[in-house]
């Protein structure tokens, strides 16, 4: 399925930013990048568009301290956070925890939709707890770092407004993250 993303500006490889460009994802790859207009006319009877012109396409983060974020950080429940607050726990409120497996792989679902809505798409392991390993496994999440967008590349990718905020992660050109 051919999905047409409407953003600001792509980031390019050197860093700067093609304003008025957008990108073609076909599948898990891009197929194209060029101004809005143009892929419009050439890809819009056939393409999904999605809409994100207040944003710029860029690579994923990379999050280098991902096992400390999900190995040694307890990303409590909204249910919990009357007893534990909302805010990631670690030190001797981890410690104070009783942590079976079933609480550390819901963390690190919690901790892997964090990363996402931060628009990260690769991270640094390896992770040793077999939970763990199982939930950032079935996020998608790369293990090395993106290239920029270009045709034939991986569709892995965030869109960040102007103040940084994260708009939509996708990796493998699945949206996994959409700022509502």
């Amino acid at each position: 399925m051919l999905t047409l993303h409407r953003v600001r500006g792509v980031t390019a490889a050197d860093g700067t930013i093609a304003l008025g460009h957008a990108v073609v994802v076909d599948g898990a790859r891009f197929a194209a990048i060029a101004p809005y207009e143009d892929l419009l006319a050439t890809y819009g009877d056939r393409a999904r568009v999605r809409d994100w012109a207040d944003g710029t396409l860029t690579p994923g983060r990379y999050e280098p301290n991902a096992v400390a974020l999900l190995e040694s950080t307890y990303w409590p429940d909204p249910r919990e956070s009357e007893a534990l607050g909302a805010e990631p726990l670690t030190g001797p409120a981890l410690a104070a925890l009783d942590m079976p497996d079933t609480r550390w792989g819901a963390s690190a679902r919690r901790g892997v939709q964090r990363l996402l809505a931060a628009g990260t798409t690769a991270l640094a392991g390896p992770f040793t707890h077999p939970t763990v390993r199982n939930a950032v496994a079935r996020s998608g999440l790369r293990d090395r770092p993106v290239a920029p967008p270009a045709p034939g590349g991986e569709a892995d990718f965030a869109v960040l407004a102007a103040d940084g905020t994260c708009l939509a992660t996708a990796i493998a050109g699945r949206l996994l993250f959409r700022r509502r």
